[in-house]
């Protein structure tokens, strides 16, 4: 997996993580219901960032910020709630 540099992005209840690259952009995004939770409602990867491992550092950043902020994330994003199921050790963060 490459190392991407990850930007988050609020507005309002609304925000994403983004890679920028070539012009082009992958992100996750996610609707904010309280201060405790987070759902995580798309992910998407242009052609451009398939096979980088690109979808799968968005999501460890949420992870990441889950865990260092304290709320918990509802993966309504298929492609997140596949993650979810291939690493249980991110169980304390997933509101399932």
């Amino acid at each position: 997996m490459s190392d991407f540099e990850i930007t988050r992005e609020t507005s309002g209840s609304k925000g994403r993580y983004v890679i920028r690259q070539g012009g082009e952009e992958a992100e996750l995004t996610y609707s904010i219901t309280s201060p405790q939770l987070v759902i995580a409602d798309h992910t998407g990867v242009p052609d451009s960032f398939r096979g980088t491992g690109a979808g799968l550092a968005l999501v460890l950043r949420l992870v990441a910020d889950a865990r260092a902020e304290g709320f918990k994330v509802m993966p309504l994003c298929p492609f997140v709630n596949a993650q979810r199921k291939r690493h249980p050790e991110w169980a304390d963060v997933f509101a399932v």
